[in-house]
């Protein structure tokens, strides 16, 4: 559905993208991982048409991105990060606008912004304002707004930022049940961690390139073992007693917390609690995230 090859882009010296080549299957949750001023806007407005490439050929739906913009555009929905809703206008008159931008057939507006809204459990509110809808009910009549004229590929860009968690679980309980009804092709870019690991497959990006494609699992698989997070009374003692003494397969110190890499949690840390010298004051043993895979190609994590 989304197909990227030897895509570049740059602004005189600067290279916002560098050589990015994957692909993205029919009906796939593609998530786009990596911190701000990775390329990850960059790459989104090449392939919605809003940017041109400097070189490199972007198809989406079979439809080159700077040959054929106009049924590109007719291929995809975009829910942006800022809200693009009039607030002025109800739910209806935003979608009714959103249908006559579209050609979506005059017949057939009202039973596609019934069915939409219905999708995102608000049929009730259509005829209010949206300036009285919460922050939620605003992203979900964006999404509902991405739908009307069937979009092959729907791109989400930070779609539940700024919203508290719960809302957040909402909104993606509408996406999944969006994704099993109408096998629409995602493109998520996200900050958030545990929505990366909804998607299907995710690509890492930073500095203009992309460093890793696979499924989130996949992914964390490859740092192998558990990560153990500890506190103690002296940092840097402790760091050396575990060089020194323990079979860890890495060990750093990050914000006052000691990070340890091992290879199995369960046969390390009795041993460890017993022998330590340096007084443990915290710990915690957990599997690899997707921060933990970025910090792993990057050094750094995607917060930083």
């Amino acid at each position: 559905m989304i197909d990227v090859q030897n895509l570049k882009k740059s602004y005189k010296s600067f290279q916002a993208v560098n050589n990015s080549n994957f692909h993205v299957k029919e009906g796939e949750i593609f998530g786009f991982l990596g911190p701000n001023g990775a390329g990850k806007s960059t790459t989104i407005n090449i392939l919605s048409t809003m940017l041109k490439p400097t070189s490199g050929e972007v198809t989406i739906n079979g439809y080159d991105v700077t040959k054929h913009r106009n049924r590109v555009r007719e291929s995809i929905g975009i829910i942006f990060q800022e809200n693009t809703l009039d607030e002025k206008l109800t739910a209806k008159e935003n979608l009714m606008l959103h249908c006559k931008f579209y050609g979506v057939p005059r017949l057939k507006r009202k039973a596609r912004i019934n069915e939409v809204l219905e999708i995102v459990d608000l049929k009730d509110s259509v005829n209010s304002l949206v300036e009285k809808f919460s922050g939620g009910m605003q992203r979900r009549l964006e999404i509902a707004r991405g739908l009307l004229h069937y979009p092959k590929v729907l791109f989400l860009d930070e779609p539940s930022v700024g919203l508290d968690p719960q809302t957040r679980a909402h909104i993606w309980e509408y996406i999944l049940r969006l994704k099993e009804k109408e096998n629409i092709t995602m493109f998520l870019t996200t900050h958030y961690l545990d929505e990366a690991e909804i998607s299907d497959r995710v690509a890492i990006m930073d500095h203009g390139d992309i460093i890793a494609i696979d499924k989130p699992k996949k992914l964390k698989q490859q740092l192998g073992g558990d990560i153990i997070e500890m506190t103690t009374t002296d940092n840097e003692a402790a760091i050396q007693e575990i060089k020194a003494n323990f079979d860890v397969v890495d060990v750093s110190l990050k914000d006052d917390v000691i990070y340890c890499k091992v290879e199995n949690s369960d046969a390390f840390v009795s041993n460890f609690i017993k022998t330590l010298q340096t007084p443990l004051t915290g710990l915690d043993i957990r599997k690899p995230t997707l921060n933990d895979v970025f910090l792993s190609f990057t050094g750094r994590e995607i917060r930083d």
